[in-house]
């Protein structure tokens, strides 16, 4: 559903934030090992979250990458997604058409329309802070 980068980016936040709940800031290794990504892959994907002002990052001894916990209950999922991916999930094809609309629809438009608005909702109401609640209490895992 998601490319692997957003899939990589959004496991990081989770982690990022579920530190943040303790007062943590994690480094890029330490987010790379628990959210299943290399190190450098991680790097570039927190420097772009980072653009967008949804992690936070703080360089010395004591640095590393943080959400403030008010913050987290105000960033979506699909504020990650469309810091990471822009607008495709929404607007592509179901079958990967180049072109397909109304007037012109793919064999599967109208139920993927339904299922996009779906999966648009729920990327809409769920917030990250609920996420790193969830985590951190051991009730979901980022990696397997």
């Amino acid at each position: 559903m998601f490319s692997k980068t957003c899939e990589h980016g959004i496991k990081a936040v989770i982690y990022i934030a579920a530190q943040s709940l303790d007062g943590k800031r994690v480094k890029i290794g330490d987010v790379a090992e628990n959210s299943g990504s290399p190190e450098a892959f991680t790097a570039k994907i927190l420097s772009s979250l980072t653009k967008h002002n949804i992690v936070h990052s703080l360089t010395g001894p004591f640095g590393g990458f943080y959400i403030e916990t008010e913050k987290m209950k105000t960033i979506k999922m699909s504020d990650i997604v469309q810091a990471i991916d822009g607008n495709t999930i929404y607007n592509g094809c179901g079958l990967g058409l180049s072109e397909c609309d109304e007037e012109k629809p793919c064999p599967m438009h109208n139920k993927f329309f339904e299922i996009r608005e779906s999966i648009k909702k729920m990327l809409t109401e769920t917030d990250i802070y609920s996420l790193a609640l969830n985590f951190k209490n051991g009730n979901t895992v980022l990696s397997r």
